[in-house]
């Protein structure tokens, strides 16, 4: 199982079944239904995987994909939302069978886009916000999670920009400060900075609150993101290091290829990491 070749050896054809048709073999059958829920964490979408999209199309590719968690980008609930529009967002997720769990990535550079941001998560109604804080706000970050009660999870960027660009600078940034302070864990960008996104789920993972679930085409700037089985990341083996550090939060599937035309890609990808799932799974128990 440490291989991708080893894993689809070992699979067979079940995972080509998923990837090929979700609709059918991802469907939510008496067969299929909750076989996730034997491990902590779930799989979700983080909403930036449907930038180009209105809600009831990416809420349509979750129900085709069998997905059942989002976390909520601002172009389907605006900041200013009013507590109607939020009640009848809700609704409209409840009927897709959808429960949004935070919101974010949300940026912030002052006082006032912090209160802002913890405000609209309360009015929401979720307890974890994923932000991108200047870090000289950080003290005032962490007045405003005492203080609403949230857990605040930092996302990271990669060697694209010097704010945030792996897990450790934001470990350094918040080991001294209040525990509901963390980090939204982009393996893939932690990759693209050169360091091992499963050593550092293992070191780091008391302080993950959230993971932006993706593969990269290389560990490098260069990397891009592709389908979960196609990248530099060995996901068999995160799989098992999830397990292993019982990681019990989200796993939220940021898929940004052929983000006008994503589905097949998402499509892919979650049946490759529920494949990856059920099949070490399996192993284990016969073990």
């Amino acid at each position: 199982m440490n291989t991708r070749r080893s894993f689809l050896k070992k699979a067979g054809g079940s995972v080509a079944l998923a990837t090929i048709a979700p609709a059918v073999t991802l469907a939510n059958t008496p067969q299929t239904r909750g076989r996730t829920d034997e491990d902590l964490f779930k799989l979700a979408m983080a909403g930036y995987s449907f930038v180009h999209f209105k809600l009831d199309q990416a809420l349509e590719m979750m129900k085709k994909t069998d997905v059942h968690y989002l976390c909520i980008k601002d172009f389907h609930l605006p900041y200013n939302s009013t507590d109607e529009q939020i009640r009848n967002f809700h609704e409209t997720l409840k009927q897709s069978g959808v429960t949004g769990y935070a919101v974010g990535p949300i940026y912030m550079k002052t006082n006032q886009e912090i209160d802002n941001a913890f405000d609209y998560a309360k009015r929401v109604g979720v307890k974890l916000i994923v932000g991108v804080p200047n870090v000289e706000v950080l003290p005032y970050v962490e007045k405003k999670v005492k203080e609403f009660d949230m857990r605040y999870a930092i996302h990271i960027h990669g060697p694209d920009i010097k704010l945030w660009p792996n897990a450790s600078s934001v470990i350094d940034a918040v080991k001294n400060l209040d525990s509901r302070m963390g980090l939204c864990f982009d393996m893939g960008h932690d990759t693209r900075f050169g360091d091992d996104a499963i050593a550092d789920l293992e070191k780091y993972a008391k302080r993950i609150f959230d993971i932006h679930l993706k593969n990269v085409t290389a560990a490098s700037k260069e990397g891009k993101t592709c389908e979960l089985s196609r990248g530099v990341i060995d996901i068999p083996a995160f799989v098992q290091m999830l397990r292993k550090v019982k990681y019990d939060g989200m796993c939220s599937l940021e898929y940004e290829k052929d983000m006008k035309d994503p589905l097949a890609g998402i499509a892919e990808s979650v049946g490759y990491f529920k494949g990856v799932c059920d099949a070490s799974r399996s192993g284990r128990r016969k073990a």
